[in-house]
């Protein structure tokens, strides 16, 4: 509010002070004069990347590396895969493959002809799919949703037999035999789908294909191969004898066509204006640090491949004997135990670390507080002192379902191994090479930065997935 005095002036009411003059050079002037401090650059992609840096790398010389195994007479234990057409689900017929009795069996429309006779069966949960003791005569395959068999304990009470969810399958020895009989009751934990093959349908099928009933034939005319627990060919031996008995012979056989693991490769062009190089480098190096987040990017990308890669990655790796699920949705102390006693000198967990806070409230819900352990200097959560180790390139489903790696690591140890090779040509770091391209006529240099590198599991039992675990909040 003014008025007017009587020299026609107007004077400030309103209690403010009226503006002083400038004394002073003013702080946004004196910047254009000052040495700013600048960060290097930053990335929000950089992660933990603890699987890079816990796995034992071996020299891999030549690109490939062959794993030996003894020779195992185990087949027929893959996962079966499905078609979805809405509603309606239906068995690939090569995937029948993966039945035992199938196994090498290539007659494209014999296969398709038993897909055919699939018949779908949608559950729900609670539902009584088969019963202990009775009559069983069909397959059961299923294509969605999580099954629970029981059968009777030492005090006749019901025990857990299994937990089988998508892709798996029971009952595959009623296609063949008459008399047999369910000794588990299968129970539906949630709803789902299931494909059904009855004995009399598959006869049917056999009878109108000759193939099918000489490869049929075959299989029922194989010898028993003599085998250890984990299907490997069996070393004759006898013990506990006394005086000259004769002695069994024996050999170690092996695998005559062994697995061989090539590195992959990981590559991009790293391109720098030479103006860019030559005035702008103070006080950091332009092309270093171009460099330096081009390799975190690339280091990224090889932590992804290692872990979703489907030809050597982890989670596709691992054998179908070592996937496991969870007994009630979410990850609870049993089921790290169960995934935990599948191994001997587990190293370590890997998990989302969505899965890592899922894990918590399960123990927090029990009671339980969760350990810690030290692992290269930082203290990080351990159940059963081996520890959790973070990493998001574990894929998270739509239905907020995940999967838990346990693995124990190194060549000695007969676990999982990172494969590279070293010694590269303009090698930058151990299996990473930065090789100059030259400049273009744009006055643009070029650089090809490549880092080579697979992983290898060299027995069945060295790394187990604990698969569609649950970890959304549950509602109170």
């Amino acid at each position: 509010m003014t008025v007017e005095t009587g020299q026609g002036e107007r004077q400030e009411q309103s209690g403010q002070q009226p503006r002083q003059p400038q004394q002073s050079l003013s702080t946004a002037a004196a910047r254009n004069l000052a040495t700013t401090t600048k960060s290097a650059p930053q990335m929000q992609e950089i992660t933990s990347r603890w699987l890079l840096r816990m796995l034992p790398w071996v020299e891999t010389k030549g690109g490939a590396y062959r794993v030996n195994r003894r020779l195992t007479h185990t087949v027929g234990d893959g996962h079966i895969e499905f078609l979805q057409d809405g509603a309606d689900v239906r068995v690939i017929p090569g995937e029948l493959a993966e039945l035992a009795l199938l196994r090498g069996f290539e007659d494209t429309a014999a296969l398709t002809a038993v897909a055919d006779r699939c018949v779908q069966r949608d559950f729900r949960a609670g539902e009584v799919l088969v019963e202990r003791d009775t009559p069983a005569d069909r397959i059961h395959l299923i294509a969605h949703g999580r099954v629970r068999q029981t059968s009777l304990g030492k005090y006749d009470d019901d025990v857990t037999v299994a937990v089988l969810a998508d892709g798996d399958r029971f009952g595959e020895n009623a296609l063949l035999d008459a008399d047999a009989t369910w000794d588990y009751t299968a129970t539906a934990e949630t709803s789902g789908t299931l494909l059904t093959l009855t004995r009399a349908d598959f006869a049917s099928v056999m009878a109108a294909s000759p193939s099918l009933q000489a490869h049929i034939h075959a299989f029922s005319s194989l010898p028993l191969q003599p085998q250890n627990r984990h299907g490997e060919a069996e070393i004759a031996m006898s013990a506990g004898h006394t005086g000259e008995v004769e002695l069994p012979s024996s050999f170690v056989d092996y695998e005559l066509h062994p697995r061989e693991y090539e590195l992959s490769v990981a590559q991009t062009v790293l391109r720098v204006h030479t103006r860019v190089a030559d005035l702008y480098n103070g006080p950091m190096n332009q092309t270093e640090q171009q460099l330096r987040l081009t390799i975190e990017a690339l280091r990224e990308r090889q932590e992804y491949e290692l872990i979703n890669n489907r030809e050597f990655g982890l989670l596709h790796n691992a054998a179908f004997k070592q996937r496991i699920q969870p007994h009630s949705g979410p990850p609870t102390p049993d089921d790290l135990d169960e995934l935990l006693c599948r191994r001997r000198g587990t190293r370590l967990f890997l998990a989302h670390p969505r899965t890592i806070a899922a894990i918590g409230r399960e123990l927090n819900a029990r009671g339980l507080v969760p350990g810690h352990t030290e692992v290269a200097g930082e203290y990080v959560t351990a159940w059963r002192g081996v520890p959790i180790l973070p990493c998001d390139k574990i894929p998270i489903s739509r239905n907020n379902t995940s999967s838990i790696l346990a693995m124990r690591t190194g060549e000695d140890n007969q676990g999982v191994i990172g494969l590279r090779q070293t010694g590269l040509p303009e090698e930058y770091e151990p299996g990473l090479s930065v090789r100059f391209m030259g400049i273009n006529e744009q006055a643009i240099v070029s650089y090809l930065v490549t880092t080579y590198y697979s992983a290898a599991v060299l027995v069945p039992d060295a790394l187990g997935v604990l698969e569609n675990v649950q970890i959304a909040r549950r509602r109170d």
